[in-house]
């Protein structure tokens, strides 16, 4: 089984890129499944309810989100309606949707994880704990698991796959917006990368406006960012896993 997980979307223009492309994309790398984080397409800061549809029917069964969850209030509904979005799975339960899923594909069912890191980010429940409890309840009822952490820290995110190195299969991050070169198989089978990249402009500062973010670091003032203009490009990894072994073949880094 072959599952394409791409960086986060950063506005309409990513979002664009995503409706244009992904279905072929698919086709041509053989993806059996796509996982997208979406949690900057509504111009940085969100995911609107339309952008989420836009890119699931673009070609993505599942999107996963992070630190701008719950940016967008028209939001709020499908996160609680939809098996086809989740939230990092720290945040407060009282917080809309639900941080993990479990997804058939082609007659396998994926436990699919969201969880975000605490370091240098907001305090939110342990990751590492609110994970082993997903694992625990879910013991049986799943096939295969993946992961996406939402992390600022590379430490952290390291920390978090060495822990779960062959009880959740396929691991990556998101947030940084800058793709990692540290595609690896950990020592227990499971695939990771520390970080995707993104998908949107890739011509200015992590998908936003150059000159807003130099100014915004030469005065400190936090001016609100917009999303940069320029050339579009789609980041991520393939991850091809052994459904007998249930360990991870290759992982290999996108770009398109």
């Amino acid at each position: 089984m072959k599952i394409l997980a791409l960086g986060d979307v950063v506005g309409s223009k990513g979002l664009e890129h995503v409706k244009k492309n992904l279905w072929a994309q698919r086709e041509r790398l053989g993806a059996d499944m796509v996982v997208i984080n979406g949690e900057n397409s509504s111009d940085i800061y969100g995911m609107s309810a339309s952008d989420a549809q836009t890119m699931l029917d673009a070609g993505a069964d599942l999107i996963t989100l992070g630190n701008h969850a719950f940016s967008k209030k028209d939001l709020f509904s499908l996160l609680s309606d939809s098996q086809s979005i989740i939230r990092p799975a720290n945040y407060p339960p009282l917080a809309p949707g639900g941080g993990y899923t479990v997804l058939n594909i082609d007659g396998w069912r994926i436990l699919c994880i969201n969880v975000m890191g605490t370091a240098l980010m907001e305090s939110l429940a342990c990751p590492f704990s609110t994970v082993d409890r997903i694992l625990e309840r879910e013991a049986g009822a799943y096939d295969f698991a993946l992961m996406d952490i939402h992390a600022e820290s590379t430490s952290e995110k390291i920390a978090i796959a060495r822990y779960f190195d062959g009880r959740v299969h396929i691991m990556f991050g998101t947030h940084t917006h800058v793709p990692t070169a540290d595609e690896q198989i950990l020592p227990l089978g499971s695939g990771y990368i520390t970080d995707l990249g993104m998908t949107g402009p890739v011509d200015g500062v992590i998908g936003a406006d150059a000159d807003a973010v130099i100014e915004r670091f030469r005065t400190k003032i936090g001016a609100r960012l917009i999303v940069s203009s320029g050339r579009i490009e789609a980041q991520g990894a393939l991850f091809d896993i052994d459904t007998g072994t249930k360990k991870v073949r290759s992982v290999t880094r996108i770009r398109f």
